[in-house]
């Protein structure tokens, strides 16, 4: 996978200057303080229940990559799309929010196949048919 090339790699000098750099009537505050802010903090059972979800993906993806599952597809009830979401992203995803309390804008998947991805219900049922099935032994 290709990382980004840290901002710290690009010479300072080699980018303009900011004509609004100490400016208290600078434009873009409006939108950072507007990104910035959290619409209301995290209770501890949101974040109990995150802790969850994070221990979940792993055992999801634990049992599910090495059978070819990519991810999870979530159905979206904005713009009413599948999303593809695999593992590392999920993750990602889950612990900014843990974090940040949010989740960021993320690129979607590329061009992804939808059979290899599979719900949250279904890695839940999967694992539990997997525990179940220990269980009886």
């Amino acid at each position: 996978m290709a990382r980004p090339v840290p901002c710290e790699t690009v010479p300072h000098d080699s980018l303009p200057p900011d004509p609004f750099a100490g400016d208290p009537d600078d434009p873009a505050r409006a939108i950072i303080d507007h990104d910035d802010e959290v619409e209301h903090p995290m209770g501890e059972d949101e974040r109990a229940e995150l802790l969850t979800d994070l221990s979940d993906l792993a055992v999801y993806q634990a049992l599910l990559e090495h059978r070819g599952v990519k991810g999870v597809v979530v159905d979206c009830g904005e713009c009413q799309e599948p999303h593809y979401h695999d593992w590392a992203l999920l993750r990602a995803s889950l612990e900014q929010l843990l974090t940040d309390g949010r989740m960021r804008p993320h690129e979607p998947a590329f061009d992804p196949d939808p059979g290899a991805y599979v719900s949250w219900e279904y890695c839940r049922g999967y694992a539990d048919g997997v525990t179940a099935s220990e269980n009886a032994r």
